[in-house]
């Protein structure tokens, strides 16, 4: 298929750019096969270079012969462009609908583009699994890494090596792999260099109204136990949920077969509930005409601060099991892809503080996310504005992110990194220009050849000039465990998403600003105080006399 088949009308004159809080902008529209650019020949006026990607919905409107496009997009900001003439105006908004609901995977612009920037580290090659491991390996000897789904037969969602107890053999863990729902057997997620106390993941077990049992699944998660150790499975279902999963085919881990083992049930919301949540969220964030009251009930209603509440409050339950209690802990839900890795990489930043450098995080969401297969590209296929009826779409990684901020806003000083990094996390989730959040599991990855044909969104990142943005300019080095609060007024809205396309945040950046110059400035004369320090302890060395009193 060519794009310029979709292309009704490729380019407009006098089409008048409205964007908040932006002078308004006369110029022309141009449509490409993956972006909406308009320009002027004003001074000083910034393009507009929208990927098509980035679109979740448009409405169109007519006052006489001029055309209104309002475009919603995903990183739910709202721009409306003003079009004369009603043929090119209906002739835009199709070409536009078309060109931002293609489903072909290699049509999309990571494919295409081409950076302007020179690849200091190909961030494809940073985060893999078998790096991982060397750390795992200088800290204990009980794992091993298996290539028992080289080819993603084993498990279709799962990369191809995994870390597993080294006591257990890949035909074991075949075995188990067919009691778990999508394969998915226990793996290592996390191991606690304090205690040597463990986080494994897993799909949910297949046990079904019968009971069904796998003496080698019994025999994988066993063997991370030590000797009179009990273990803790966290599963993020009610015991409702749970038990309805087993009139089909699912189920939990019953004590009778797993009495080392003791099964507590949280409740984290999935699928349609959270989409729901994401879109009342933004509407109501959207009128700027509530009173107070309908304001916080709206807030209220959309229930996401809950969903929050509920995540953090399960992380903080494993991270405690771990550190506190020396237990070690499997997590899982249903398929072990959504809530499951909200919770172990949550836990992960609680406890572990490379987790909360900037190339720490950037391992964190390769490994707890990426390649543990959650369905990225299913779950941003749209956002809050889109009018198709939801299928598998949910803020899964949102919501993560969110919580993220929560904990960073609690202990600002204990991350590397600020929260401008978290926002363009959202973004490239929803529409990017690098292949790094495209498919949904390492198997898609390497179907599409992603890191021969696409940039990684990592090569980008950490270049000096993009590290320099997403510092936090607060950081001071944190070895210890941080424990959140999730109290109700301890938990706020994330303006920077929410709201950052609602207000301005002109009063924000300078206050920033001026913050990020004293800090420099305080530098500045920390380095000179050292030095008239060193100064004077010359001098004392130099001239006896001056120690005399």
């Amino acid at each position: 298929m060519e794009f310029a088949e979709l292309i009704k009308t490729p380019r407009v004159d006098g089409v008048v750019l409205h964007r908040p809080f932006m002078p308004t902008v006369e110029g022309t529209l141009c449509l490409t096969g993956h972006h909406l650019i308009l320009s002027s020949r004003q001074d000083n006026t910034e393009e507009l270079w929208l990927l098509h990607s980035n679109i979740d919905s448009i409405e169109k409107r007519f006052v006489g012969s001029v055309g209104n496009i309002i475009v919603k997009c995903k990183d739910l900001r709202v721009i409306q462009l003003d079009i004369p003439g009603m043929d090119e105006c209906l002739n835009i908004a199709s070409s536009i609908e078309a060109l931002s609901t293609l489903d072909s995977v290699s049509l999309m612009y990571p494919f295409f583009y081409r950076p302007m920037f020179e690849v200091i580290e190909d961030g494809w090659n940073s985060f893999r699994p078998q790096d991982a491991f060397k750390d795992l390996e200088s800290m204990t000897d009980e794992w091993r890494l298996s290539e028992v789904n080289k080819d993603f037969t084993v498990c279709s969602s799962y990369p191809h090596l995994v870390a597993v107890p080294k006591s257990i053999d890949d035909d074991t863990l075949r075995k188990v792999a067919t009691f778990r729902h999508g394969g998915r057997f226990p793996v290592l997620s996390y191991y606690h260099k304090k205690n040597g106390m463990v986080m494994m993941r897993a799909g949910q077990p297949l046990t079904g109204t019968n009971g069904r049992r796998c003496k080698e699944d019994e025999k994988l998660i066993n063997a991370t136990l030590r000797p009179g150790k009990r273990g803790y499975v966290i599963d993020t279902r009610t015991i409702n949920v749970a038990q309805q999963a087993k009139a089909r085919g699912g189920g939990f881990e019953s004590e009778g077969n797993y009495p080392q083992w003791r099964r507590i049930h949280k409740a984290i919301e999935r699928y349609t509930v959270l989409q729901e949540s994401l879109i009342k969220l933004v509407e109501a964030c959207s009128d700027q005409s509530h009173s107070m009251d309908r304001w916080l009930s709206k807030l209220e209603a959309s229930n996401w601060q809950t969903h929050i509440k509920e995540i953090l409050t399960t992380a903080c339950l494993a991270a405690q099991c771990i550190d506190r209690e020396g237990a070690s802990v499997l997590v899982h839900g249903t398929e072990g892809t959504d809530s499951t890795l909200q919770v172990t990489s949550l836990a992960q930043i609680i406890l572990d503080p490379a987790c909360r450098t900037i190339k720490g995080f950037q391992s964190l969401v390769e490994r707890e996310w990426l390649q543990a297969g959650h369905p990225f590209q299913h779950r941003c296929a749209q956002s809050a504005y889109s009018n198709s009826k939801p299928r598998q779409e949910a803020p899964v990684f949102l919501l993560f992110l969110d919580c993220v901020w929560q904990i960073l806003r609690q202990f600002p000083c204990s991350f590397e990194f600020n929260e401008s990094f978290l926002v363009l996390l959202f973004e490239h989730a929803y529409a990017s220009q690098f292949g790094t959040f495209l498919g949904s599991c390492a198997a898609d990855r390497v179907r599409l050849s992603l890191p021969e044909k696409t940039v990684s969104l990592w090569s980008w990142v950490n270049r000096p000039q993009e590290l320099e943005n997403l510092t936090n300019p607060l950081y001071e080095a944190n070895s210890l465990v941080i424990w959140p609060s999730v109290a109700p007024q301890s938990l706020l809205l994330w303006e920077g998403v929410f709201l950052r396309w609602n207000r301005s945040s002109k009063c924000l950046d300078e206050a920033y600003d001026e913050m990020v110059h004293i800090i420099e400035y305080n530098k500045e004369l920390q380095n000179k105080v050292n030095s008239l320090r060193r100064q004077l302890a010359q001098l004392e060395t130099d001239d006896p006399l001056l120690n005399t009193p």
